[in-house]
């Protein structure tokens, strides 16, 4: 049907076969595995080798070796079910696991020298009752909890390597409650552990104030700020003090003080043959390089760069055990390797390390000196927990052979349990290309989530693991991994570290991404559109108070120059709760996917004028097709971009008065005053009282302001400072008044009894009782009756304000109401009728 006037693309169709598909930036993977799931043959490529190393784990190499039983000697000895169905990868996963079980056993065998238990003395567990039971035993360390230092910046203690401590608490967790106590004496300091509520000072560790604030030498109380300890770490002078040590109780973590012992031995010497890759002088997402590190191998520990160079050595040994046992196994060894599409036991072996060789980025990503302590669920934290490594002041060693978090153990059966789901899919391909150049996606269908301007540095970042991917599996993919660090120059994102200032970087995407859209544009299946997935949020406010991004813009511009239209944008709930952190961040609780179709060469040209009168009649209506379909309104503008530009791109060009070309930026403002302007329509719904709380609410949000502000601006909504007094809304005092918040609400309140009911105070008691749980909320919405729907568009509303005036914890609550209201709109339904309240005006009560 959509095929009509495209006779190309019928003919193309084939309803018996659907079309390839190709991810052009693949990164991840994501888009691809989930295209080989559905049935699509998959194509993925990258210019990062680690994102096409990752790409052939997840879609290339399970079909290949699919219902294969394992050649481990266990299977092949009857030790493991050897009459299973060998479904999907779980002949794989098994090897997997069998293998890289034997690499943490070896490994343990060679350096658990380095991983001592401690030893619990009666003089340790004196004033400390949580260690009696312990006494006499060994408890395996699950980590060392490391600050570093500096010297100390008073004369008479220059000798002194004072601690950098952003905090000295251990746990938060309730009943276990520990955290480290310095002690100063004669100049000198030492670290005691202490159970129990940690106090003030322990909080704030050896910092002057806040996170961002500098520290304090411990034992001279000398401030030290960021320009000294920048000055000592280049000078070599920074170092690190074991603070404390995390160990496996009977019931949980238990906290010991340091010993001289266990720091001794972490003082290992480093390897000889550690890989040695250059940082870069500077880049998108970390500044390390300020406090003295020029190679990747800085940001480990010597204990660390033993462990990771033995494990990647580890690899290559398995994999020549994995070749002789699949031979014994009687799988034939025709000599193909792997990259050349091999299916013997040479490239069954190189399979298999490529899972082991991706688990050794793991355990570094879980084994640097740039991985945190979180004291609130007393866990590692990896390095990457967001895409960027930021200073870490107190880091945590993990024990790599316990069985805790941070650990080869821990994270090996993850990985594994996340193998046995692949393969069952489409024989796919992966490989290495530039967007620009590649001829992959000829009569494809095409969807990718590109880079993001100049939110995230992928290549820096990606050389992390691939200093140690390289070691592992260069034999496997020498073409591949020929570089000493992934390829940077051709990357599209707009660093002005490496295009010499702003303005070039952003020549530099714009040019690149125009080619990039070009070439697929030209190339896509013309039976099917082109999807753009776009998580990367429209956050900056300009001087007039709009919102604006140049990120957006440049992208975009870039779509659109490249001959591309876009039809819509629709949220996909692609992002984890935890990622929408606040209103000021990138994040999205959604990806924003772009519908996109080459756009026909006799497209007409259109004025400024008429571009916005077809926004002002087509934007409402979309509008209000999302709020019904309950877009959630952290969404809601990014959404509105779709029709917007689906209007805008309808045209070969938009001109203003002048006859010069309408920008991106400026077709964007349009679109976001029309949203506004809808928004704002939607205010005539609403009674007298909630459109004097709403322009009030803008101007003051919950704070006080002067009566006689107050007092006009009713007059102006025809209503009356008394009245809104009245309805419960608001309080007034002393010449001044100020909204109430949610929480001083009265919680006896009942819609149903209101002789004032507004859509304002509907909307807060929804808020305040949403804290409670979904069930009573769902109570109110029911009493609510016809009211509901206005107080669902009001939050909207208020989201939008929140959002333009930076109020992220009201916004979120908003947000919150607007994502929770299918469920409270479904438990409603199962109330019982209830009677609607009144909603008079202040004019018809009278």
């Amino acid at each position: 049907e959509d095929n009509r006037d495209h006779p190309e693309a019928a003919a193309l169709f084939n309803p018996d076969k659907l079309p390839a598909f190709h991810d052009p930036f693949a990164g991840g993977g994501s888009i691809p595995l989930e295209a080989q799931r559905l049935g699509l043959e998959a194509h993925a490529s990258d210019l990062n080798p680690v994102a096409v190393l990752i790409n052939k784990a997840m879609i290339e190499i399970p079909p290949r070796f699919a219902g294969k039983p394992p050649v481990n000697p266990d299977s092949r000895s009857g030790q493991a079910d050897i009459t299973a169905a060998w479904k999907g990868t779980a002949g794989l996963a098994e090897d997997v696991r069998y293998y890289g079980k034997w690499m943490r056993d070896e490994a343990e065998k060679r350096i658990g020298h380095l991983y001592p238990k401690v030893a619990v003395t009666e003089e340790m567990a004196r004033d400390r009752p949580d260690l009696e039971p312990y006494v006499g035993r060994e408890l395996t360390v699950i980590a060392w909890l490391w600050a570093r230092t500096v010297k100390s910046p008073n004369p008479a203690f220059a000798d002194v390597d004072v601690p950098l401590a952003s905090t000295f608490v251990l746990s938060k967790k309730d009943k276990k409650e520990a955290y480290v106590e310095p002690v100063v004496e004669d100049g000198r300091y030492r670290f005691t552990v202490r159970a129990g509520t940690p106090p003030e000072e322990a909080k704030r560790g050896t910092k002057v104030g806040g996170s961002g604030s500098p520290f304090l030498c411990l034992v001279s109380g000398v401030p030290m700020p960021f320009q000294y300890l920048r000055s000592e770490a280049k000078a070599g002078r920074m170092g690190a003090r074991l603070m404390a040590v995390v160990v496996e109780g009977d019931r949980g973590r238990v906290y010991v003080e340091p010993s001289e012992l266990h720091e001794a031995i972490a003082r290992v010497a480093p390897p000889a043959d550690t890989p040695d890759t250059n940082l870069p002088e500077r880049a998108l997402g970390f500044r390390v390089q300020e406090y003295g590190m020029s190679e990747w191998r800085d940001l480990f520990t010597d204990r660390q760069l033993v462990a990771l160079t033995t494990f990647s050595d580890l690899v290559e040994e398995a994999r020549d055990r994995i070749r002789a046992d699949a031979m014994a196994d009687g799988l034939p060894d025709e000599g193909v390797p792997l990259r050349n599409g091999g299916t013997g036991a040479t490239a069954y072996a190189e399979a298999v390390s490529v899972y082991l060789a991706l688990l050794v980025n793991q355990v570094a990503n879980h084994s640097s000196s740039f991985c945190g302590w979180n004291s609130t669920n007393a866990q590692m934290r990896s390095v990457f927990a967001r895409q960027a490594i930021p200073m870490v002041w107190d880091y945590a060693e993990s024990n790599l052979f316990c069985s805790s978090s941070g650990s080869y153990a821990n994270l090996f059966e993850r990985q594994t349990k996340g193998l046995t789901t692949l393969g069952l899919g489409e024989p796919s391909f992966a490989s290495q290309c530039d967007v620009k150049e590649q001829r992959i996606s000829r009569r494809k269908m095409i969807s990718t989530d590109p880079p993001y301007y100049d939110n995230i540095g992928y290549a820096d970042l990606s050389d992390f693991f691939y200093t140690w991917t390289r070691r592992s599996l260069r034999s496997i993919f020498p073409e591949l991994l020929a570089t000493i660090s992934v390829p940077k120059l051709q990357e599209i994102i707009a660093s002005p570290y490496r295009h010499g200032g702003h303005e070039e970087a952003r020549s530099f995407f714009l040019d690149s991404m125009t080619e990039s859209f070009a070439s697929l544009a030209s190339q896509s299946h013309p039976g099917c559109p082109s999807t753009v997935f776009y998580a990367f949020r429209q956050s900056e406010l300009t001087s007039e108070g709009s919102t604006a991004s140049t990120g957006w813009e440049t992208f975009l511009d870039a779509l659109i120059s490249s001959g591309y239209s876009v039809g819509g944008t629709w949220p996909i709930r692609t992002e984890k709760q935890g990622r929408v952190i606040g209103n000021n961040t990138n994040a999205l609780a959604s990806s924003i996917v772009l519908v996109c179709r080459p756009r026909p060469s006799d497209a007409p040209i259109a004025t400024r004028r008429e571009f916005g009168d077809a926004l002002k009649a087509q934007l409402p209506q979309a509008l209000v097709q999302m709020q019904s379909g309950n877009i959630a309104p952290v969404d809601l503008a990014q959404a509105a971009i779709g029709p917007g530009m689906a209007v805008f791109t309808r045209y070969s060009k938009v001109l203003d008065a002048s006859g010069e070309p309408v920008s991106v930026g400026e077709a964007l403002a349009l679109i976001n005053q029309t949203l506004d302007e809808t928004l704002a329509e939607q205010e005539g719904d609403f009674d007298a009282d909630t459109r004097w709380a709403l322009a009030w609410f803008e101007q003051s949000g919950f704070a006080e302001g002067d009566f006689g502000v107050a007092e006009t601006l009713s007059k102006a909504k025809n209503t009356s400072i008394q009245g809104v007094v009245d309805a419960g809304i608001l309080a007034s005092r002393a010449g001044k008044v100020r909204l109430l918040p949610p929480e001083e609400l009265p919680e006896d309140w009942d819609p149903e009894t209101e002789r004032r009911l507004t859509v304002w105070e509907s909307v807060h008691h929804l808020v305040r009782v949403l804290n409670r749980g979904e069930e009573p909320a769902a109570e109110v919405v029911a009493r609510l009756g016809t009211m509901a729907e206005p107080a669902r568009e009001l939050a909207y509303r208020l989201y939008r304000i929140c959002d333009q005036k930076n109020r992220p914890q009201e916004a979120l609550a908003y947000n919150a109401l607007i994502q929770s209201w299918p469920e409270l709109a479904n438990l409603a339904r199962q109330q019982a009728p209830v009677q609607q309240g009144t909603l008079l005006s202040p004019v018809e009560e009278a």
